[in-house]
This record gives structure tokens, sequence and C-alpha cells, in this order.
């Protein structure tokens, strides 16, 4: 209904009709068969006859539908990708403005251009990732287009990467609904137009996972040696990884057990080297502005917003699923969920027969090590920080792959019917969700820097050039749009010695800020000093502000 524009915002700003139509796919069709060793090798289980046109490779080679399965799911990646595009140009003009979060990355990287101003707001336990490539697309063209164009191009290969991987564990068209499904999802479009890390290191993360499933799955597996450089570059994307790789080794070992593991010792050992190698720069810095080798990554965590240990955990309980992949997409998380703890289920009962070893036992392990990383990242990271939908996109990433195999394998020979109408309802959903981020999520933050942006160009007029410091409750964009150095009021108290002189000095206040001082404590702050205080009217939602310049 919110993709036609009809029947107003509904509950929760999500289109609820979909789910509704979307919960009894989980439970048409029947008669599913499961697997047994003596079955040929395909992809998935067999649910009936005539599955096996796209599952399945006859002899004599490669067939018609099989080749036509693989070029209409690159043909759906495509459309999908192309999709991506359209929905990320859209959703630019509604936050035209860079935000809060975002513009953290945006100083550093403008910082490391030629003559570059400061890096208003960051602190050394972000990783250099993200800035460093912001940084080059700077040098292409100045704006806050060229930083988002980054992310762009990241969740392009995200999505491909979710498609290939999918693939593998499903069939080339189930991994393009996968990735429409992934696209659709709230918590994915909200961000997809910002200059942030999740989801570049998603695509990071679910590589990971793959070359874990593939180092148990493939005999004398070389995977594991490839770890090193995809850890590495999801780590300087983003800290906050830590979590989700000890969320993915935990799950890991739940999943194929300590003697799976203890078979590949020299690789893992020799993987965990080459990885502790990479990080050798960061454990100097560490060491050097901290005092060990782990202090940035605990003062990363100590950021979190939380109001107490677990409340991160609490909040992902409160949102699953619905509100990390919307309507249509939590009830294919779901699924996959309910078909992994089937899985469990029967690799349990199949203890020592030898079924659980051959291709079923595979597929069952596999599934049930996908929706154990799945579960253990948001308990892992919403037990040590605060919660974001952004943080575990991974999860949801997982259990849409097991759920769309598994209302696939359900639906027997229904299932390209069922398929096609996911698909559709997907496509709806996207059109959707994206009303829901533009005239729902966005409208608070860009009504927010219609205060905060001609403000901070304002006090850049003032200064006239000059270096200058502008001391406010919102520094990243204030820093971004002055190009002056930016710290909160807290943060001024704790200088350890005033701005010089040549520097201009900049006290913002404004009606309904945060994180702000009443006029006495600004005045408190002058010390004396000669100043001028000035208003400046703006139609934004912080009201007008009021501001101090030091003489």
């Amino acid at each position: 209904m919110l993709a036609v524009g009809a029947g107003g915002w509904l509950p929760g700003w999500q289109p609820w009709p979909l789910l509704l139509l979307a919960a009894p796919l989980l439970w048409w069709g029947g008669g599913v068969r499961r697997p047994t060793a003596d079955d040929p090798p395909g992809r998935a289980p067999q649910a009936a006859p005539g599955r096996s046109a796209d599952t399945r490779k006859p002899p004599g080679g490669r067939t018609g539908p099989r080749l036509s399965g693989r070029w209409l799911g690159a043909a759906g990646l495509g459309a999908v990708l192309s999709l991506t595009i359209a929905v990320w140009a859209a959703l630019q003009d509604h936050e035209p403005w860079i935000g809060h979060e975002e513009a953290v990355y945006a100083n550093k990287a403008r910082s490391w251009t030629d003559g570059g101003p400061p890096d208003a707001g960051w602190g050394p336990y972000r990783p250099p990732g993200l800035p460093l490539l912001g940084t080059l697309a700077l040098r292409v063209h100045p704006d806050v287009g060229a930083l988002r164009t980054v992310t762009l191009v990241l969740a392009l290969l995200t999505l491909t990467v979710v498609w290939l991987v999918a693939a593998r564990w499903t069939t080339p068209v189930r991994a393009a609904l996968v990735t429409l499904l992934v696209l659709s999802g709230l918590g994915f479009l909200r961000r997809m137009p910002e200059f942030l890390t999740d989801i570049g290191a998603t695509g990071l993360l679910l590589v990971v996972v793959y070359l874990v499933t593939r180092a148990q799955e493939k005999p004398d597996s070389r995977a594991l040696l490839l770890l090193p450089p995809v850890v590495l570059a999801a780590f300087y994307l983003r800290y906050g990884v830590v979590g989700n790789l000890c969320a993915i080794a935990l799950a890991a070992l739940l999943a194929y057990g300590p003697r799976a593991w203890a078979a590949r010792a020299r690789h893992l050992a020799l993987a965990a080297g080459l990885i502790l190698l990479g990080m050798l720069p960061h454990f100097v810095q560490a060491t050097a502005l901290t005092g060990w080798p782990l202090g940035l990554i605990t003062w990363a965590t100590s950021q979190a917003e939380r109001s107490f240990v677990g409340d991160g955990l609490l909040y992902y309980l409160a949102i699953f699923p619905y509100r990390l992949a919307g309507d249509l997409g939590a009830v294919v998380m779901v699924a996959g969920l309910v078909a992994a703890v089937g899985a469990a289920r029967r690799l349990r009962a199949a203890r020592g027969v030898k079924l659980a070893e051959g291709r079923a036992g595979v597929e069952d392990r596999r599934q049930v090590f996908l929706a154990a990383t799945a579960v253990l990242l948001p308990v892992v990271l919403g037990t040590a920080t605060d919660g974001e939908p952004r943080f575990v996109y991974l999860s949801v990433v997982l259990l849409t792959i097991l759920g769309v195999q598994a209302v696939a394998t359900r639906a027997g020979e229904r299932r390209r019917p069922i398929l096609a109408a996911i698909t559709g309802m997907a496509a709806l959903t996207v059109l959707g969700t994206v009303q829901v981020v533009a005239h729902g999520a966005m409208p608070g933050p860009t009504a927010q820097n219609r205060s905060t942006v001609p403000v901070a160009r304002a006090v850049a007029a003032e200064a006239g050039g000059r270096p200058c410091l502008v001391v406010t409750g919102y520094v990243p964009e204030t820093g971004w749009y002055s190009g002056c150095d930016a710290v909160t009021y807290r943060q001024y108290r704790r200088l350890p010695k005033r701005p010089p002189a040549d520097v201009v000095v900049h006290f913002v206040r404004y009606e309904r800020g945060r994180l702000q001082p009443d006029a006495a404590g600004v005045a408190r702050l002058t010390e004396g000093r000669p100043s001028r205080t000035w208003r400046l009217p703006t139609d934004g939602s912080l009201g007008a502000a009021t501001v101090v310049t030091l003489r």
C-alpha cells in the first residue's frame, strides 16, 4: 500500500499487508523428501520430482534449463543492482546534507587531502579504511556526492558477493531473490545512501563465512589460507567486526565440532599468524595511545550509547526480525531459522549414522552453522555495545539465504510460482521501504541540518579565512560545513590550554539543542575575554542559534 501511495502511513511505517500475504507461503507445498547418501550431488535438497531441472546436473553435461537458470540469475542480479543505483540516487534528494556519523569519516577523509581542514569529531578508535577511500573520492570531486558514491560502490559489491555466495549454496535464481530481499529491508535501505562502513564490512564478513564452510566441506581445502586478507580488510574498514568474527568462530566450533577444526590446525595456525601480522600496525598504534594492544578496540566499545550492559541485546530481541528486514524479509528470515532448527534436530538424530556425513549431513551442518552465526551475532554485539540494525546486517543476509532455500524446498513442484510471487512482493517492498525511508526516517536528520548547516557556514564566514574552532553539541557536521575544527562543550572544558589568540572561537547554542550549557555557562567559558554575541534564525528543528564569538 505504501508502494502505491495508498492508505497513508500504516503502523510501524511498514506495509503490513505484504506480511499477511507472505506468511502463508511458508506452509504451501508438501511431500518434502529428505535426500539420502545415494542421491546424485546437487546444491539443494530434493523436494519432489522435477526439481532436478534447476538443481542437479544430469548425465551428459549441463542442460538447457540449468544454463538458462544461471543466466536468469545473473540477469536478476543485474536488475537488483540497477534498482539499487536508482534507489540510492532517489534518496539523495531527501537527505542532501551529510549526517552526523558519516561526517566523522568525511572530515577525516578531507583532512588527508592537500591543505585539508581539521578532522572534527574524529577519534583514534575509529578505523582508517573508509576515510582512505573517501580521500580518493574527494580528489576526484570534493563534495558529499563523491563520498556517498564510495558507499554506493561498496553496496553494489556487497550485493554481488551475496549473490555469488548464495548461488553456491542455493541456485543463481534464488540468489537473485536473496539480494532483492536484502535490498528491501528497512535496516539496509536506511543506511545504504550514507557514507558509512557497515554495508561494505558485511560483504567481507560473508566471504569469511563462506571460506569457513568451504574449509569444512571440500577435502584438502586451502580456504582458510584466504582468510587473512579478507579479515584484515574487514577489520581496517570497521573495528567492530571483531565481535562478528568472535561470533563466527564460536558458531563454527559449535556446528562442526573441535575435532573437525583440530584436523585443520596447521592451516588455522598459519591463517591466525598472518592475521596477527597484518594487525601489527594497529597494535603498535594502540599501545602508543592507550598502553596496551587492545586499547583502541576497547576504547571503541566504550563509546557505545547504552544504559546498561546488555541493553543492545534487548534492543535486538525487540526488533527481531521485523525492524531488521521489513515485513517480507522478516517472514523469510523466520523460515530460515525454523529450517535450521530442523537441520539441527536431524543431525542430532543421525549421530553415528552414515547419512550425517553424506551430502544431506553436510547441508544440514552448514545450515546450523549459518543460523548459529546469525543468532550469536546480536548476542555478542548486543552484550558488548549498543544495538543498531546496521551492526547485524550479516544476520539478515544469512537467515534470508536459509529462508529462501527453505521456502523453495517446502514448496516442492510449486516452488517456481511461489518464488515468483515472493519476487514480485519483494520488488513492491523495495518501493514501499523507499517511501518509509524518504518520508519517515530522513526528514528528522534533514530538519536538524536545516539548523546546523546555515550556522556552520555563517561561522566560517565570520572567521574570514582565519583558523577557527566551533564549540557545539553537533561537532562532525559543523566541522564539515564550516571547515573549522570543532569540539563539544565537555571537550572544550578539558582542553589542556586554551586556543591560541589567532584562532577564532565560536560558542554555538540552539534553542532546542543538546549537550550545551545555558547562557551563563557559556559566559563562564569565555573567561571574561572580549566577545560578540549574535543570533542567527534558522528554519530547522533546532531553532535559532545564539553564537558567542571571542574577539
